[in-house]
């Protein structure tokens, strides 16, 4: 690993660190009589990784079973399958007690199944111990309760189960759903955590309250006059902060600079006096941007493109994003620079990308909410 990897890693982890432990001393109104000491650090393994908890999810319904799991911003299908259960049949006599009790096995063997790949998945072979530190069952029948209550489900398992929940479909749209439901038992993933903060910031875009601000040069604007209540930055933006200086005029600017615009050399050269500017200082605007959290009073929150909302975030927006602490307008001073355009999109294109986001997510809740209260044999 080189010196560049290793700067990297150790800047990721501090950037990591600072965010927990500002999330920490929220919960704190004042400090204790006997003073306050916070220990944070990235948990490893005795290989130099880093320790993730794991939660298992167990979709079920009548059409199928998909094992999944979640750990931190990563969603892994483990294994699915799909069943053919017989309907409830309106025959009488003895058809009807022929059928009831063919479709009883049916779902006897079904129920054996999934709980024998329940096993195989979520128990080490070597240490005969659940490799999750919790299980999660979920699906739009009766199928979830009845596998949490069966003597077939291995015990070791059922020690692990937080929670039991309905979901309106089965496969990876039920995983999906179950993902955020249990909001209590999973608070701490920073997946759900990620999708519920720009969730909320897309509804500030969508509502058109005024109270948010998206690029790289109209958030440090507003960050500066400290209007920014929480900063929402991608984990890997890779733009760095330059301050530069006129040799002749003595003027100081600075300039947020990607890889690419670092590369171009007229982004260093002062058209007016014909020079080419000085680097005083470069930095990563991650690390300016924990340097300073405390000194304009904005939370900072890391974010992955491992979420849809956060590809969203990334991909329509820059990577680099705020919700505002009041309305303010900030088209009344949005001057794009004529040498450096950070914006990947105008500003009506990317506001109409989050309304149709926003506009989405509604329309996507209200259908799982109706679907939520329908009955599934």
């Amino acid at each position: 690993m080189g010196k560049e990897e290793i700067r990297s890693v150790i800047e990721e982890d501090m950037l990591f660190e600072l965010n927990t432990t500002q999330q920490r001393l929220k919960l704190y109104n004042k400090v204790p009589p006997n003073g306050l000491v916070l220990y944070t650090g990235t948990i490893v393994t005795e290989e130099g990784k880093e320790k993730k908890v794991t939660f298992g999810f167990i979709i079920m319904d009548g059409n199928g079973t998909l094992f999944g799991t979640l750990s931190g911003n990563t969603r892994e299908i483990l294994h699915k399958f799909t069943v053919d259960l017989p309907k409830k049949h309106g025959r009488g006599g003895q058809s009807a007690t022929r059928f009831l009790r063919l479709g009883d096995e049916k779902r006897h063997n079904y129920m054996r199944k999934a709980a024998e790949l329940a096993t195989q998945l979520y128990i080490n072979a070597q240490t005969s111990q659940p490799n999750v530190a919790g299980l999660i069952l979920a699906g739009s029948a009766d199928f979830k309760t009845k596998l949490s209550q069966s003597d077939i489900f291995d015990p070791r398992l059922q020690a692990k189960i937080l929670n039991v929940v309905d979901v309106a479909y089965g496969g990876e749209n039920g995983f999906n759903q179950a993902i955020e439901l249990p909001a209590d038992v999973l608070s701490n993933v920073k997946f759900v955590q990620e999708k519920r903060l720009i969730r909320k910031y897309f509804e500030e875009i969508g509502q058109d309250t005024g109270k948010y601000v998206f690029g790289v040069d109209d958030t440090m604007k507003v960050l500066e006059m400290g209007a920014v209540e929480t900063l929402i930055v991608w984990e890997n933006l890779d733009v760095t902060r330059f301050v530069l200086k006129n040799t002749t005029t003595g003027e100081i600017l600075i300039k947020n600079l990607t890889k690419d615009q670092a590369a171009d050399q007229k982004n260093f050269w002062d058209v007016g006096t014909n020079v080419e500017l000085e680097v005083q200082e470069d930095m990563l605007l991650l690390e300016w941007f924990a340097n300073e959290c405390r000194k304009f009073g904005y939370t900072l929150e890391f974010v992955t493109n491992k979420s849809q909302e956060g590809s969203q975030f990334c991909r329509g927006f820059g990577g680099i994003g705020g919700i505002l602490r009041y309305q303010l307008d900030v088209r009344a001073f949005d001057e794009l620079s004529d040498d450096v355009a950070d914006e990947l999109y105008s500003r009506e294109t990317v506001e109409g990308m989050a309304m149709l986001a926003y506009w989405g997510y509604l329309m996507v809740n209200v259908r799982l909410s109706f679907y939520s209260k329908l009955k599934y044999d």
